[in-house]
């Protein structure tokens, strides 16, 4: 979205700019013409002697005595006018024409930098995917991994269950225990006398 628009705008920048230099270029043209026919005419004008007359007689009244050179206040002239507004013109174009090649290096850069951003982001949001169905295969293993420990428990603990009463309860004391291991005991090492003949009486 932010691409879309800076480059909506930098066409439309581009284009406004693009006309005022082509204004500031015309006007220039037009201004120097201006100018060269002002020049011309002055030219001709201070060498013209339509309108000069002879020196008329004292009580004559007064005629051009000298060429028409065309009224010029002691500030300046038309043509000095001019070669300001012609001045302010090349000064626009160059001015828009800087400012036009700052504003593409500033939206490449933009643009640049959003693709770079971009893909770091689909690159990152990649891996993230892969970590994502990596610890999902991981999960699946674990709960098949679980469901097959609970299921070797609960048959270690049916087992233990099913022992339990032999092993554990069998309703005699540890003292009865002890005296009947005792005796099991004794008469084993009678047994094993009796076999080897050393008590036969």
């Amino acid at each position: 979205v932010a691409m879309a628009d800076a480059t909506a705008e930098r066409t439309a920048s581009k284009e406004k700019n693009a006309q005022t230099v082509e204004d500031a270029k015309a006007a220039q043209v037009a201004v120097q013409q201006a100018m060269a026919v002002l020049k011309d005419f002055y030219a001709k004008s201070a060498q013209a002697t339509a309108l000069a007359q002879q020196t008329p007689a004292e009580d004559a009244p007064e005629t051009f005595d000298k060429p028409y050179t065309g009224l010029l206040p002691e500030g300046g002239s038309v043509v000095d006018f001019l070669e300001v507004i012609l001045t302010d013109f090349s000064r626009l174009q160059s001015e828009t024409e800087t400012s036009e090649a700052a504003e593409q290096d500033e939206y490449e850069k933009f643009m640049f930098d959003s693709k770079k951003d971009r893909a770091l982001k689909e690159n990152e949001k990649g891996h993230k995917e892969e970590k994502t169905k990596e610890k999902e295969s991981e999960l699946v293993a674990t709960e098949e991994e679980l469901k097959l420990t609970q299921e070797q428990l609960d048959k270690a603990n049916a087992y233990y269950d099913k022992l339990k009463p032999t092993c554990v309860d069998s309703g005699i004391t540890y003292e009865e225990r002890v005296k009947r291991r005792e005796e099991e005991i004794q008469s084993l090492q009678e047994a094993l006398k009796i076999l080897q003949g050393t008590d036969l009486a």
